[in-house]
């Protein structure tokens, strides 16, 4: 045989390529194995690459990998007296970018999951309205449809911070909130249809499960970028989401998202429901509770590193990365700190940046090994900037578990792990 050509582009020789990437090597020791120490994971033949894979038929509906069944929803047993009526957690701290994918947003029910076949479905628009409607899935359907990326974020979210520290997890903490893309017809499309009454002042949203969820809605709110949707991240709702439809209620709390829609009713006035009076109310220290309070106010939390997802890789670079969202819109500025408030970076916001969806934040450091105190400070469009939780109990007290927006603390110990805690 004769002798191939060893050379590179350039005239390099195949050993001087190798002996300069050899010293570059040395360049990335800080956040990579050195190629000269000779990664048997590297140099030698693995079983991935002997052996061929599942074929194409294997899996008709894509799964993740089996290394990452960790990423899963997860539930805290004693935060409800009955899972039908409960609550699981989006796994924050395994996620990156903004979109959640739609077999981890977490689920919130009254009384469980409801199953209804689409071709059984029906959504009704009644009261102050000319022509009282009725609609089919196929009806649906065939109007003009809108995709929108939005958040959506139960009001108890981080509800059991008020009044300390408590549940140690981004999950557990934050993890009542969720982005997707939804595809759907205009709220205001079906309104027009039924022809609004001008006495008409107020929307309830009737949802079809056992708990009969309803919610008052303002018209203004209904009328301006409400969704009547079947779809998310580009495919039928999930079961747990509200398939067939649900309601999308940007930037407003989770509650009024009322899944299984099953009726719109117009009225002229709020109609004081279950979940609106006892539930879903703020009150506060002098034991006056808020109604209405709609909006899902400026919020941001940090990740990673967080205690479900502590620093392993020792000294060196490391990626501080969270996420900030508003109901009021986009996210202008996020700030972080590292040592518990007394100094702030701005963050590098990467990736879309949608109103009343979550944004992604990054601030690459070089950790020396010392205890941090992590936090992150969130600024909308409006000029809203994301309070201290002293700041929020001055303003509100304890008593309440909804809307709490406040600045989250984690402390970084010098082995890595971290910690929920508090710093005053």
């Amino acid at each position: 045989m004769g002798k191939t050509d060893d050379r590179r582009p350039g005239g390099a020789t195949r050993r001087a390529f190798m002996t300069s990437a050899l010293a570059g090597g040395a360049a990335l020791a800080a956040t990579g194995r050195s190629w000269a120490e000779g990664d048997p994971l590297i140099t030698e033949i693995q079983d991935w690459n002997r052996y061929l894979g599942d074929g194409v038929d294997a899996a008709p509906y894509g799964m993740p990998s089996a290394f990452e069944a960790d990423v899963i929803r997860r539930d805290v047993p004693w935060l409800t007296a009955d899972p039908v009526s409960s609550v699981n957690f989006t796994p924050l701290h395994a996620l990156d970018g903004i979109i959640t994918p739609n077999g981890l947003c977490f689920e919130r029910h009254h009384a469980g999951t409801a199953l209804i076949d689409p071709a059984d479905y029906r959504l009704m628009i009644n009261g102050l309205v000319d022509t009282p409607l009725v609609f089919t899935m196929s009806d649906l359907k065939r109007f003009p449809r809108e995709n929108r990326v939005y958040f959506l974020e139960c009001a108890a979210n981080s509800g059991m911070e008020w009044r300390g520290s408590q549940l140690n997890g981004c999950q557990f903490t934050h993890g009542m909130v969720h982005c997707v893309m939804y595809t759907g017809v205009p709220l205001r499309t079906l309104l027009q249809e039924a022809g609004v009454r001008t006495s008409g002042k107020w929307l309830l949203a009737e949802g079809a499960d056992a708990s009969a969820m309803t919610r008052s809605i303002p018209l203004e709110k209904a009328l301006d970028d409400c969704l009547v949707a079947f779809a998310m991240n580009g495919e039928a709702l999930r079961p747990e989401q509200g398939y067939p439809v649900r309601l999308c209620v940007p930037g407003w709390e989770g509650n009024m998202w009322v899944k299984w829609l099953r009726r719109l009713e117009v009225g002229d006035k709020p109609w004081a429901q279950r979940e609106e009076t006892s539930k879903y109310t703020d009150l506060l220290e002098n034991g006056i509770a808020r109604r209405h309070t709609f909006l899902m106010d400026v919020k941001s939390v940090i990740t990673s590193p967080s205690p479900q997802a502590p620093v392993t890789h020792g000294k060196g670079p490391l990626v501080i990365t969270g996420l900030a969202w508003s109901g009021s819109g986009t996210i202008s500025r996020v700030d972080v700190s590292i040592d518990g408030g007394r100094n702030w970076k701005t963050a590098r916001l990467d990736g879309p940046s949608l109103p009343k969806a979550l944004h992604r934040f990054y601030l690459d450091i070089e950790w020396d090994g010392s205890e941090l105190l992590l936090q992150s400070r969130a600024m909308d469009e409006k000029g809203y900037i994301q309070p201290t939780k002293d700041e929020l109990r001055a303003a509100r007290g304890v008593n309440s578990i909804y809307h709490n927006n406040s600045i989250q603390t984690w402390q970084v110990r010098q082995d890595g792990e971290v910690e929920n805690v508090e710093v005053s």
